[in-house]
């Protein structure tokens, strides 16, 4: 990898089904190096499910040495039961990179589409189809690992903004 490479994780945190990916970019060349789910069943509790997400996490880091991190901001829950769960598998995603020295950067679901697609009120589908094409996917990703490789690339797109402002500020 050369040192004009960076290599960039994006998540999409959930507690049952977080979708993660690298890619890696260098100059205008986006290419996905990995993108999966980790998932924990419904029948699982709380505290293992957390655990099983910060070993994925974990593992993807020491496999794939991402740079950088971006992860996708908190957005409106209505459901605060739903809105505490999402916080805490953020902080457990959050706080692995962090123990492996990688910059985390939030990025709101509206500026995450908008940085894709061009428009923040754009579609799911419409997200996945332009990741597909930005990246050359051949396969359509699932939804979680389409968002996560989304993220990926909206960190990627911002970069000059974000070279300006600390990160978690975004």
């Amino acid at each position: 990898m050369s040192s004009a490479t960076i290599r960039i994780l994006g998540v999409d945190t959930s507690l049952r089904s977080s979708g993660v990916a690298v890619i890696e970019a260098s100059g205008q060349s986006l290419k996905a190096v990995e993108h999966a789910r980790i998932r924990s069943a419904q029948t699982v509790n709380v505290s293992d499910a957390l655990l099983r997400l910060q070993t994925g996490i974990l593992d993807v880091i020491a496999r794939l040495s991402p740079d950088i991190s971006a992860v996708e901001g908190i957005f409106h829950c209505r459901n605060v039961k739903t809105a505490v769960r999402l916080g805490e598998a953020r902080g457990v995603v959050i706080a692995a990179c962090r123990q492996n020295d990688l910059p985390v950067f939030e990025y709101a679901p509206r500026r995450v589409k908008q940085a894709v697609v061009g428009s923040g009120a754009a579609s799911k589908d419409q997200v996945r189809r332009m990741v597909m094409s930005i990246l050359g996917l051949q396969e359509e990703p699932p939804d979680d690992e389409s968002d996560a490789l989304a993220i990926a690339i909206c960190h990627w797109n911002c970069r000059s903004t974000y070279a300006a402002l600390a990160p978690e500020s975004i």
